[in-house]
């Protein structure tokens, strides 16, 4: 069974290139630009999420916070995306799983979720 990343980013570009890699490799790409798609988050949950730190007028650190908080998603692991290589240590305080610097080397996009994945099958 393919599983399911959830790719939640602001940049169009970004979204786009992850869901062109990811799905080459094999996996099931949901993507959102917003944090919106976490309003009615329930049932169907993705494998792994891949979060970008700062959305346009929300902030992935607190979303990703909130899901670490819900017995239900806490198991999904999170990575953090950012282009700022100091928000590492903020992704750490939120409780994500992984951090991401933009720009980033697919095969380490892939190596880093291939890790994360692998984990959740155990």
């Amino acid at each position: 069974m393919q599983q399911k990343i959830l790719v939640v980013d602001d940049d169009e570009s970004i979204l786009e290139v992850i869901q062109i890699v990811l799905e080459s490799e094999g996996y099931q790409i949901q993507i959102s630009m917003n944090g919106e798609c976490f309003q009615n988050f329930t049932g169907n949950f993705p494998d792994l999420i891949l979060l970008d730190v700062l959305l346009s007028g929300e902030d992935g650190r607190e979303i990703c916070k909130q899901l670490k908080r819900n017995l239900a998603t806490a198991h999904i692991p999170v990575v953090m995306l950012s282009a700022h290589s100091d928000a590492s240590k903020l992704a750490d305080v939120s409780g994500a799983d992984d951090f991401l610097e933009k720009p980033f080397d697919v095969d380490v996009l892939i190596e880093t979720v291939e890790k994360h994945l692998v984990a959740t099958r155990k």
